[in-house]
């Protein structure tokens, strides 16, 4: 019998190693997404009320170009039994045209759900669970205020980069003036020399004399100052590096409204750090309320009053301190899932996939 050399090509012929080859391959014969009973309305929603719980936590995010509300159980830490639903759409009537399909009985025993400021969420929470106690995240609390923190930066930056071009636009009219004056006077004037020579009187003025801004004592200029000062007015002082902490002392020194505006946000956060009561909370709480307001700080008093529109809920999370960081990371997961899948080419595959994984 004749023997002829195995190559990868020859090998390829009978079996092909290609990516695309193997995900087709595992949809149409190695799994069961053709038998799959919700593969007809996974593009639009998937429900696997068999994962419920008491604690569950409800977030959005982004696939395939729309936003999906994502249904959660806490118990389930991220992996098989964590996701019970996954809505198309964030509206209150699109949510709960799904979740009205879970039985009562099993709505009826949620005690919590944790979620951010959406007042739809908040909707839906309330029209299908109706006994659960919804506690507003923390972290998106505290996020709240640093975004005041933020819109503060950006509008003095673009202050300062406004007044820097007034400055330069001011120092060419000079340099245009001072030409003109040169032309002027070299008219009537013929220029002195000595008996060796050399030109008398003051030297002219450079005509290519370039502008530059005014610097700060550290050599940056304040439009630098109030870009490298981003990420360490959204960290705690303890966490900031050596360089980090020269510039925010600068900072301060320039713009005391700013240090006034990070006091506030460094308190805010200390309220939910500690081990206190509702009661304590809701007075420390308050004690804020009063401490924005004299501020005068028009962008935190925005975030006060959102606050302060749903204390209760906020309050809530001194009950069992609960977080919604399992949806976070769930979401976290999901994007990631999607990025190694190289993004979202057939949703109710993609879908049948995510509820293996988590659901």
């Amino acid at each position: 019998m004749d023997t002829y050399p195995v190559t990868a090509r020859c090998v390829g012929r009978f079996f092909r190693t290609d990516g695309k080859y193997l995900g087709r391959v595992y949809k149409e014969h190695l799994s069961d997404f053709r038998q799959w009973e919700q593969k007809a309305h996974a593009g639009e929603w998937v429900l696997l009320d068999g994962n419920m719980g008491e604690r569950l936590s409800i977030d959005e995010t982004t696939l395939h170009n729309d936003l999906f509300t994502f249904l959660s159980n806490k118990d389930g830490h991220g992996k098989r039994g964590t996701l019970i639903a996954a809505v198309k759409g964030t509206t209150v009537a699109e949510v709960t045209r799904i979740l009205s399909m879970i039985p009562e009985e099993e709505r009826l025993k949620v005690k919590e759900v944790t979620m951010d400021f959406s007042d739809s969420m908040k909707g839906v929470v309330e029209a299908m669970f109706p006994k659960a106690e919804i506690v507003i995240d923390c972290f998106h609390i505290v996020q709240l205020a640093g975004k005041g923190l933020e819109e503060m930066r950006l509008k003095l930056k673009r202050k300062a980069r406004a007044e820097e071009k007034k400055s330069e636009h001011e120092f060419k009219k000079t340099l245009e003036r001072r030409a003109k004056n040169r032309k002027a006077y070299a008219k009537k004037h013929k220029p002195r020399k000595s008996k060796n020579g050399k030109r008398l009187g003051r030297p002219p003025k450079r005509k290519n004399e370039k502008y530059e801004p005014q610097k700060l004592s550290n050599g940056e200029t304040r439009t630098d100052l109030l870009t490298h000062v981003r990420y360490p007015l959204m960290k705690s002082g303890e966490d900031w590096t050596d360089f980090q902490k020269k510039e925010m002392e600068l900072l301060f020194e320039t713009e005391p409204r700013m240090k006034t505006a990070y006091g506030l946000l460094c308190s805010l956060r200390c309220i939910f750090k500690k081990h206190q009561s509702r009661d304590e909370a809701r007075m420390e709480l308050h004690a804020w309320y009063t401490d924005v307001g004299k501020s005068l700080i028009r962008e935190l008093i925005a975030a006060r009053d959102t606050i302060k529109s749903k204390e209760e809920y906020v309050l809530n999370y001194f009950t069992n301190r609960s977080t919604n960081a399992s949806a976070e990371s769930l979401n976290s997961k999901m994007k990631g899932f999607r990025s190694q899948v190289r993004g979202v080419s057939d949703l109710p595959f993609f879908m049948y996939r995510l509820m293996k994984i988590f659901g």
